[in-house]
């Protein structure tokens, strides 16, 4: 019998069948397969780009929608909990196939990005419509790495592998792209979220019409088989003749709960904890710790992910290259470990806007260095323990790597507990803080003053505002106690001004005009009154007014002590007598007022300022200010937790398949090969 590769047409079935009938019963040729390769690439960059669309406009889909940090966090968490079980549900693509959920995931996401996401108007409602899109991405984000290892025999798999990681990376490179090129700088209408996800969608319904024509899948006899290189082509084809694929798929998840396959995920998947940090979370550490806009902080991520599509890129076919994955992954892991550790100690100083990008970006390359590698020597390990299970496995993984997310995401917020107020108070208090720095300032160093300023009722204010300055001044020179007094008896001060020739003959003769108020009509005592007032018409006068005023000048006469202690002031206060209501009005206030009269420039300002602007700084400013204190040292010691995941994850590499040397990698080859021609040898007979 001879056995060679059948030159099947792999194109897949004609007319409408299309849409549906997508299995190739032949291994296709290389154009092909490159074909199907690009296209659950760019499906998988899709699918990427729509689940962290947000990480774009984090702080305005909280401010816009009213969310806290912590809404925000628990929201991503148990959006990865229902991908995880998405996750497990793709297992199934081992007996269904792969390609039909990727297309009909790829429609459901675009219609939910472009219709149903932007039309939120809660963080309820914006939060289960997200559920919605997780479970779907989680399902379709294991059928892409499993397409990718079918059309990719091992030799290659770091490669093929390569540009599937290109897929998350890239989608957070196109956030940060797009949301640096179309969000402002200064953001004025925090809705300008939901642009991102127009644009989104529009990509993502694209992107799903190309799925829809073009992306094909291997049968489940070509796919079950391992294939090393593409030379094993031939055999794969003749031994799918007649494999049992029901024995194979038989048990598929007490095959692979192993402990090199469990704790490989689990490794990797902490390791990942920096990269899932920087994807939901590094808008608003940019812009909370070292204050950058959002425009910028998206710009810092065209640095971040940008170099990662390079290593995941370069580092996929070198490894193919020298034919080994574990020292590209001790490598890549080496470096992301030092660079998160140079990345966490800029916390709380103030490095410039390329400093921090080149950290990234570092960071970036090793964690790129490592997990393509790993995605390769990862499935290769699965495919060790069966071939046919291979999407069983990377849903085993996909479980295990969200849980890990979703555990972590709820442990954030006890380690970063400060996120909220300067996310949610932290913009509009900067804003406030901004257009009235100069009262701001001037209430921060004189606090003393505003306080006094604060004492005096504002129709106090407005009264000492209204009295002419050579009055305002006068009475500053007349002490407190004197202006008291004079203010107390100003009836009886302007009296003694009016009867001043009546006091002056009374107090010469005080005798004479006691004995005549006692005996008022005795004719004597008043000629001897009228003599001692200067006799004649002006002495009569003076007598007559005695009598008619004796009321208001005997008050003056009673208050002469008093009078006397303002007697020095007599001009100063001649000066403000006309004002004397209105001096009595602010006298309780005398000392407040003499305290804030050379800053009545500065409090008039600062009266200027809005109250719901003071409130609102009275409300937040301090909790603004607090957090902003501590939020350094709390993000110092979430990003050791990620320095943590990455040293589990290079203690895990031995369990994984494949040589550290690249000689033993090529005698493996070589035997590999041997045993190839040996059972085409055989089939051949």
């Amino acid at each position: 019998m001879s056995v060679t590769a059948e030159n099947t047409d792999t194109r897949g079935p004609s007319g409408a069948s299309w849409l549906w009938r997508r299995q190739l019963d032949a291994y296709p040729d290389t154009r092909p397969r490159m074909l199907y390769l690009a296209i659950t690439v760019l499906a998988t960059i899709m699918l990427y780009y729509e689940l962290y669309v947000a990480g774009s406009v984090s702080t305005l889909i909280l401010s816009n929608l009213n969310a806290s940090f912590n809404f925000f966090v628990y929201l991503l968490a148990f959006g990865n909990l229902i991908g995880a079980f998405g996750a497990l549900l793709a297992g199934v693509t081992d007996r269904l196939g792969r390609a039909n959920l990727v297309v009909g995931g790829l429609l459901i996401t675009g219609i939910m990005t472009l219709f149903v996401l932007p039309n939120a108007t809660n963080k309820w409602e914006y939060g289960i419509e997200g559920f919605a899109v997780g479970l779907v991405e989680g399902i379709c984000l294991v059928a892409t790495p499993a397409l990718i290892r079918d059309f990719s025999p091992q030799l290659g798999r770091a490669t093929a592998m390569g540009f599937w990681t290109v897929g998350p990376v890239a989608g957070s490179l196109i956030v940060a792209i797009v949301g640096s090129a179309t969000v402002p700088a200064v953001v004025t209408n925090d809705r300008i979220w939901t642009h991102q996800y127009v644009i989104c969608g529009i990509a993502g319904l694209i992107v799903f019409v190309i799925a829809l024509i073009g992306l094909r899948e291997l049968s489940p006899r070509l796919r079950d088989q391992l294939m090393v290189s593409i030379r094993d082509r031939a055999l794969v084809e003749a031994r799918a003749k007649g494999l049992d694929i029901e024995a194979a798929l038989r048990h598929p998840f007490r095959q692979l709960l192993k402990v090199d396959i469990v704790v490989s995920a689990f490794a990797v998947s902490v390791m990942l904890l920096i990269y899932y940090t920087a994807v939901g979370f590094s808008l608003i550490y940019l812009t909370t710790v070292f204050g950058f806009s959002v425009k910028d902080g998206n710009g810092l991520g065209n640095w971040n992910w940008g170099f990662n599509v390079v290593a995941v890129l370069l580092v996929g076919i070198v490894s193919d290259r020298f034919r080994v994955r574990k020292p590209f992954m001790v490598f890549g892991g080496v470096l992301a470990a030092v660079m998160v550790v140079i990345y966490l100690e800029q916390a709380g100083h103030h490095p410039g806007y390329y400093t921090i990008a080149a950290m990234l970006a570092l960071l970036s390359l090793g964690l790129g260095i490592a997990f393509a590698p790993w995605m390769a020597s990862f499935t290769e390990t699965v495919e060790a323990r069966n071939p046919a299970l291979t999407a069983t496995g990377l849903a085993i993984w996909g479980w295990i790597q969200r849980i890990v997310v979703f555990v972590s995401f709820l442990i954030i917020p006890a380690v970063v507990s400060t996120v909220t107020p300067l996310v949610s108070y932290g913009p509009q208090v900067q804003a406030y803080a901004a257009q009235y720095a100069p009262q701001l300032a001037f209430a921060q160093a004189h606090p003393g003053v505003v306080a006094d300023a604060q004492k005096v009722p504002p129709a106090v204010l407005a009264t000492a505002a209204a009295l002419p300055p050579n009055v305002t001044a006068t009475a500053a020179k007349i002490p407190p106690t004197v202006l008291a007094t004079a203010t107390t008896y100003s009836t009886q001060l302007a009296n003694a001004v009016k009867f001043a020739p009546e006091l002056k003959v009374i107090e010469a003769n005080p005798a004479l005009f006691t004995k005549l108020a006692a005996a008022p009509t005795n004719t004597t005592l008043q000629a001897q009154a009228v003599a001692a007032a200067g006799g004649g018409a002006k002495g009569v006068a003076i007598v007559t007014s005695i009598a008619a005023n004796k009321a208001a000048i005997a008050g003056v006469i009673a208050a002469a002590p008093k009078l006397v202690t303002i007697a020095p002031y007599a001009a100063d206060l001649t000066t403000i007598a006309p004002y004397s209501a209105q001096l009595k009005t602010i006298a309780p206030y005398s000392t407040e007022l003499t305290a804030i009269a050379p800053y009545s420039a500065q409090l008039t300002a600062l009266s200027k300022v809005p109250p719901t602007v003071t409130a609102y700084l009275t409300a937040h400013a301090s909790a603004v200010q607090t957090a902003a204190a501590k939020t350094a040292g709390q993000w110092k010691t979430w990003y050791w937790i990620c320095f943590g995941g990455i040293i589990i994850f290079l203690l895990s590499i031995p369990l994984l398949r494949g040589r550290w040397r690249t000689r033993d990698a090529k005698r493996d080859e070589e035997e590999h090969e041997a045993l190839v021609q040996a059972e085409l040898a055989k089939l051949n007979d």
